[in-house]
């Protein structure tokens, strides 16, 4: 057994994944969902990890833990670089050896490691998701920030310093400054927080499955005006990553990718971004396995008992 955490903004989520047996995909045996620690403090939600993991390993044989950092983390896959969603705390802290140490601490020989959260999710999908046999796919997350993770000839695609495929820093447009130091990046158009704030500017709900239930009512003109402009900054990434990458696939994931019909509605916007030969080749699906994946690949990377 191995045990995989996906840690978000408002939710930390771990589980208990069997082992892959010959022909068999992993498959979750239990799970614990908590909201994560008020503030999102380093030592409070290390003590959440750390809590969450002694109780499924209650009784098991659990040989390692993954944890899916929303984030940029080291290519050493030990520190967090910049979490743009959670305190300035977490820059360049040892992560890996924060977790080891208060794991040992309970007296238990479990080794954790780290991953990105939209890398962890591309890995679930391609073990036990969408991307099962496929070679060169990209996964697009929607939720408090726009994740990605890239697959590119069977390979994790990480980067010379561990940071690559941070879509949602894509600068698609205007000058508003992201929470990661930079500006005019898609995740301040397209995640949850920066529609929400265009949502409450407007006088509207800030809970993204309200707005789009307004979409096809009468006088819902200012909640088509809010949700055109994340629709919109995820065209334009996808469009970007597909002229970059060629993927076969692009998976949506992530809590906004539940809304009904919005894969459709972004590949519509995406289109008349791509280049004529990219039209046609354009191949959008939402997730099967929606966050579930993260679990899946958080615990797939994570080092058995001993291991180096």
């Amino acid at each position: 057994m191995k045990i995989g955490i996906d840690l978000g903004g408002h939710t930390l989520i771990a589980a208990l994944v069997s082992d892959a047996a010959r022909g068999a995909a992993p498959v979750i045996v239990r799970r614990i969902s908590l909201d994560t620690p008020r503030g999102r403090g380093a030592s409070d939600v290390i003590d959440a990890m750390t809590g969450a993991i002694a109780n499924l390993a209650e009784g098991q044989e659990v040989s390692g833990a993954g944890v899916a950092m929303p984030g940029m983390i080291d290519a050493d896959r030990r520190h967090a670089r910049r979490m743009p969603n959670f305190p300035k705390e977490w820059d360049d802290l040892d992560v890996a050896g924060c977790l080891d140490s208060a794991l040992n601490s309970r007296g238990l020989g479990i080794r954790a490691r780290i991953e990105n959260d939209a890398n962890c999710y591309a890995l679930g999908e391609g073990s036990s998701g969408a991307a099962i046999g496929i070679r060169d796919f990209i996964v697009l997350t929607m939720g408090t920030g726009i994740g990605c993770g890239i697959v590119s000839g069977g390979r994790l695609l990480v980067g010379s310093h561990g940071m690559a495929g941070e879509a949602g820093h894509l600068v698609v447009r205007g000058d508003v400054q992201c929470r990661c130091g930079g500006m005019g990046h898609a995740e301040t158009l397209a995640a949850a927080d920066g529609t929400s704030a265009r949502a409450r500017t407007a006088g509207l709900p800030e809970d993204f499955g309200e707005l789009w239930g307004m979409m096809g009512r009468g006088g819902a003109g200012a909640a088509i005006d809010v949700i055109e402009v994340t629709l919109d900054a995820m065209a334009r990434v996808i469009a970007s990553v597909c002229h970059l990458l060629d993927p076969e696939l692009v998976i949506l994931g992530g809590g906004m990718s539940k809304a009904h019909g919005i894969g459709p509605a972004i590949r519509e916007r995406a289109i008349p971004y791509l280049s004529r030969p990219f039209k046609n080749t354009l191949r959008l699906e939402i997730s099967p396995l929606g966050n579930d994946a993260a679990l899946y690949g958080a615990a797939g990377i994570a080092l058995a008992r001993g291991a180096q």
